[in-house]
């Protein structure tokens, strides 16, 4: 009783039949790290809020139905013209519902940058590492929730049946039928028939409004409960391990921070929606199956996709009586897929190459990693060129060169960037290892030079400060897989030796020229070129302070 009467009368109620006073004690009081990339995560949730709530005020008015009316509403080009129920109450909630618009551009931006935030913020994972045991089940969580996030993004998209969606939806209809024997029952069970057919609005607007934001819902709650259960990563800094978190509680710090937060994300959210236009259904008109826009293009995420598609070789066999469209197969259907599947275990292929089976809640800098790094370059690359030809007749027409040039480059573009792309950024990586080694063992160039009594010259180094020391010297040696004996001390081969040469050739691989942070010897000794008793003094605290440092982490 005592631990509740500071509770008001109400709360006190509440706690004496579900008992939340001792719980939340102790989850209020959670301490999170505070960093400006952690605020990437945040954006993506408020975003989805900004969804929820813009979606349903849209579904009072929206009508999901892809029978025939006359369109008698405000925008006179239109009037008189026939058209679906979904995209004559797209119009009349643009032009004939107070606020309308606002809502509708608001959700068209809020998706767009729910989505954004997701690309940012896995890269952000990525690239520190915070992907490695024990969260590696929580990546695989937050990829499935972009995953879900672009579907359901571009089923929005189609909802309106504006010209310029149901381009989209033909363009997705072509790669349903290119699958093997089963594309034609898949088509006709998402449309309802011969496309367009009449039944895809209500079924997309189902997907839309219950399916999928049901599941992201339940695993952004999933997520959210892992990050508090495994406790948040935290780059690395004086103070900061493996063991602890350094930052501010949940509340009220916390708390106050991320509502205010919220609030900024939702002001420019409407401020987008209210100044920056974004898909102008009127402009496109109803639905025609014999018409398509001119230079349409799909929503940015979707960009990779049909870029995949637009610059890869027409061909295709036949086997048997069936045709194989391999410029949509392979793709479409194909190579979106391995991707996908690609970076979604990304985790558990790192982890079995390195061997490393720690728990790890300090950050890596990206550096310090330069194979992951260049990896990741490799990925953005790819992305990045398929996302161009996703728009190369806009490419072509704003740069006044030949469309078939653009799509040529593209075809090699695509598998040598992302080569020469891994190889320039793992340099880059090896070298920014390097001249931090040399801050370590030298300290800051100063530009004074001094003579010796004996004529030599030499430049005078100041130390670096005993926070950036930490912060260089905070990570693992590296050691790459070892395969261990041919056989046991019995003398029993060893099982699955083969696969076995294959890890250990790709560790060596993974880490190769990867440089070694100096050890306390190295430093000691490259400190003894120390100039001045300040100096030295400074240098020997900055090597204890290592020592500390490499103590922690063996």
């Amino acid at each position: 009783m005592s631990e509740t009467k500071e509770f008001p009368p109400p709360v006190k109620w509440v706690d004496d039949r579900l008992g939340i006073g001792k719980i939340g004690r102790k989850n209020l009081r959670k301490v999170f790290p505070d960093h400006w990339s952690f605020m990437l995560g945040e954006i993506a949730l408020y975003s989805f809020i900004i969804l929820i709530l813009t979606g349903i005020f849209l579904t009072f008015w929206f009508k999901p139905s892809m029978a025939e009316v006359e369109y008698q509403g405000s925008y006179s080009l239109l009037k008189g013209l026939h058209m679906s129920e979904a995209y004559a109450s797209t119009l009349d909630i643009s032009f004939d519902i107070r606020g309308g618009l606002l809502m509708r551009q608001i959700h068209h931006w809020a998706a767009v940058l729910f989505i954004a935030a997701m690309m940012v913020h896995l890269l952000r994972i990525f690239f520190t590492g915070a992907f490695r045991k024990p969260r590696e089940l929580n990546w695989v969580i937050g990829f499935t929730m972009l995953f879900l996030g672009i579907i359901e993004g571009f089923i929005g998209y189609g909802l309106p049946d504006d010209l310029l969606s149901g381009t989209g939806l033909r363009i997705t209809n072509g790669m349903i039928q290119a699958s093997p024997v089963i594309g034609t029952y898949m088509n006709f069970f998402i449309f309802g028939g011969e496309f367009p057919g009449d039944e895809f609005v209500s079924r997309f607007f189902t997907i839309h409004v219950l399916l999928i934001p049901g599941l992201i819902l339940g695993l952004v709650t999933v997520h959210l409960f892992l990050v508090v259960y495994h406790k948040h990563t935290q780059y690395p800094g004086p103070g900061r391990t493996n063991n602890n978190v350094v930052g501010y509680p949940l509340m009220p710090v916390y708390m106050a921070k991320a509502g205010g937060f919220f609030f900024v994300v939702f002001g420019i959210s409407a401020l987008m929606g209210a100044l920056l236009q974004i898909n102008p259904v009127w402009l496109y008109g109803p639905y025609n199956p014999a018409e398509v826009t001119a230079g349409s293009q799909p929503d940015w995420y979707m960009g990779w996709l049909e870029g995949a598609v637009r610059i890869f070789p027409g061909f295709e066999s036949h086997f048997w009586g069936i045709t194989l469209s391999w410029n949509l197969l392979i793709p479409a259907l194909i190579v979106p897929p391995a991707f996908v599947t690609l970076v979604a275990l990304y985790p558990f292929i790192e982890g079995w190459i390195t061997g490393d089976k720690r728990e790890h809640h300090l950050l890596d800098r990206p550096r310090n990693m330069p194979t992951r790094t260049g990896i990741g370059a490799a990925f953005i690359t790819f992305y990045g060129l398929l996302w161009i030809g996703g728009g190369n007749d806009l490419v072509a027409t704003h740069f006044h060169v030949s469309l078939n040039n653009v799509t040529w480059f593209l075809r090699f573009a695509v598998i040598l960037g992302p080569i020469l792309a891994f190889w320039i950024t793992r340099r880059v990586a090896i070298s920014l290892q390097r001249a931090d080694n040399d801050r370590l063992l030298h300290g800051l160039e100063t530009g004074v030079i001094m003579r010796s009594p004996d004529g030599e010259y030499t430049e005078k180094h100041q130390p670096i400060g005993t926070f950036e020391a930490y912060e260089l010297t905070a990570r693992d040696r590296i050691v790459p897989h070892d395969i261990g004996p041919e056989t046991d001390e019995h003398g029993v081969r060893a099982p699955r030796r083969a696969l076995n040469k294959v890890r250990a050739a790709l560790s060596r691989f993974y880490f190769a020229d990867a440089v070694q942070k100096p050890t306390a010897q190295e430093l000691e000794a490259a400190h003894a070129h120390a100039h001045d008793a300040d100096e030295i003094h400074e240098l020997t605290t900055e090597t204890e302070t290592y020592r500390e440092v490499t103590s922690d982490r063996h």
